[in-house]
């Protein structure tokens, strides 16, 4: 919710004016200062009318991806004349079938009123149900949406007071019911415990120093599943739009951009996992993201070009407890375009690694990709979607765009239009922009997405899923027809990998099942040594299920049970 004191005209000439000065002197450009949010308060009444007009539901076909409508009335039809954006949405970790979105809903395009939005589906988004907003003629914004390691959903509403609550979803979002006042602010944003840790079940929220009934206090907690609050505390450095997330250990980490200075940050604390405390911030890390979080540019003209996001590997594998950071930011020395930027600590938070362009295509500074959003899968690949102008002669038409990771963030795969192209300037709700930011959430096959888009000619709620290309596997019988001895006489399997690149193998030695395939007389308890070309052993097993990297076999698919 960021609306800024002047027009746009009387905005780009004042910029104007600051940015020719560097340029003459031969200096180094400025940051662009961020504008103040004024509190925002009921600038238009509710609509009189909604859902009186309708047409067929969109569902938006790009080469294998499908983009279905989730804004639609009871009978699945699109509702003309209104406008939805800003989605966020949840997943059920038990039934990946079952998920929720919600959005701000904007009733009428004449009038910027809002309500929360809300629809659900059973069948993986194939279709939605959208039964209709929170409450009727309230005005609510930004909305939050996440679920607890039992399928309980949770949604996280502004109100104009810039005081938030939380609504409570026990049947998969199919109806919801107001659990408590939740504190909070304006760009609020909030996560859920789900590890094993002390905080199991905590809820952490955090929020902006502007449109903040708390003297700029911006940090809460629930240990009760959110029906009582934690009275506000300060967060060093003052993070705002960004969001927070917990490692395996319960450790909490808040990503955001300091609106004084420009200044990016990962705050740390290790304590907020005890209940009996008050939370106190015990890390602060300055974070280089190859550039700006920009505000106020003409892809959306009253809103973020896209905000901080910040997510935890929590695999049990080699990448466990990376902490990821990735925003769509202006880049250093430059007044115009964006990019999706990426880094990673793999020591907690203490340091990150040099900012990494996940976007592919060629350097232009005309092209925006916005509102880029990551999220890790239980198995720890990492998921980045954005909005793209890359194909568009006008550099603003827009694509959502997908990439992926299975190393942890070393490399990425070739980015991948998923939509269709669209005008974002169309359907605006008497407020110039497309909200401030979309959402995915990861399993270990894929990805579920929300997104706003205009293929309607209008603002409406899409739901993707995304997800690897299929790699082609083999899977190879390594075998030698002789009796396994010890010393000069041990038996001994081999094999080459051609290609260029990296290859994950995995490699089992079986003993005991070999009897249901009519092998007489097997090892009772096989071990496995792999050496290099030297002879030396690089790898050694006895058992698989009691090694480091036992989530990451089972995390594969690729075992099919058993120890030995």
């Amino acid at each position: 919710m960021i609306r800024f004191p002047f027009g746009k005209t009387g905005f780009f000439g004042c910029l104007l004016a600051l940015w020719l000065v560097p340029v003459a002197l031969g200096q180094a450009m400025p940051r662009k200062p961020f504008p103040k949010e004024p509190l925002e308060k009921l600038e238009n009444p509710p609509a009189l009318y909604w859902g009186t007009g309708v047409s067929s539901r969109m569902v938006s076909q790009y080469e294998i991806f499908t983009s279905h409508q989730v804004n639609v009335n009871a009978s699945g039809q699109n509702v003309t004349g209104d406008a939805a954006n800003e989605p966020s949405i949840c997943v059920d970790p038990i039934n990946g079938n079952k998920m929720s979105i919600g959005w701000r809903q904007f009733d009428s395009i004449t009038s910027n009123f809002r309500n929360a939005g809300w629809a659900y589906t059973s069948n993986g988004g194939t279709s939605w149900r959208f039964p209709g907003v929170l409450e009727n003629n309230v005005f609510r914004s930004d909305p939050v949406l996440n679920a607890d390691s039992t399928g309980k959903f949770f949604y996280l509403s502004l109100l104009e007071t810039f005081f938030d609550d939380m609504w409570r979803s026990l049947n998969g979002g199919m109806s919801w019911a107001n659990i408590a006042p939740a504190r909070g602010g304006d760009k609020q944003w909030f996560t859920i415990d789900n590890t094993n840790s002390t905080g199991h079940g905590f809820q952490y929220q955090c929020w902006s120093t502007d449109g903040n009934n708390y003297g700029g206090r911006q940090f809460t907690r629930s240990t009760d599943g959110g029906f009582t609050w934690l009275n506000p505390i300060n967060i060093p450095n003052s993070p705002t739009w960004g969001t927070l997330d917990v490692d395996t250990n319960g450790n909490l980490f808040i990503a955001g951009v300091n609106q004084s200075t420009g200044q990016i940050w990962c705050i740390r604390s290790s304590n907020a996992k005890n209940g009996a405390v008050t939370p106190s911030f015990d890390q602060s890390t300055l974070v280089n993201l190859g550039g700006d979080i920009d505000v106020g540019e003409p892809i959306n003209p009253v809103g973020l070009v896209g905000q901080l996001y910040l997510a935890v590997d929590r695999s049990g594998a080699s990448t466990n407890n990376n902490i990821y950071m990735l925003a769509s930011v202006l880049p250093t020395g430059f007044t115009t375009g964006s990019d999706i930027m990426f880094v990673r600590s793999t020591n907690g938070g203490r340091t990150f690694s040099a900012p990494h362009r996940i976007n592919d295509d060629p350097v232009n500074h005309a092209k925006w990709h916005w509102f880029g959003a990551l999220s890790v899968a239980p198995n720890g690949r990492l998921d980045v979607i954005w909005l793209d102008t890359r194909n568009a002669a006008n550099n603003t038409n827009s694509q959502l765009f997908y990439s992926y990771s299975m190393d942890g963030g070393n490399t990425w795969a070739a980015n991948v239009a998923v939509s269709n192209s669209f005008n974002p300037f169309l359907g605006y709700p008497n407020q110039n922009k497309m909200g401030d930011y979309m959402s995915i959430v990861s399993d270990n096959t894929g990805a579920n997405v929300a997104y706003c888009a205009t293929f309607n000619g209008e603002q409406d709620i899409y739901y993707a899923r995304v997800a690897p290309a299929p790699v082609p596997t083999t899977l190879g019988n390594i075998s030698t027809r002789a009796f396994v001895q010890t010393g000069d006489n041990v038996m001994i399997g081999g094999f080459i990998i051609t290609g260029v690149g990296q290859k994950k193998v995995i490699i089992r030695a079986i003993g005991p099942s070999l009897v249901n395939y009519g092998i007489t007389n097997p090892l009772q308890n096989p071990t496995l040594e792999l050496h290099d070309h030297t002879g030396a052993v690089i790898a050694s097993n006895d058992n698989w299920m009691d090694a480091p990297n036992e989530q990451e076999i089972i995390n594969s698919g690729n075992w099919t049970g058993g120890s030995i």
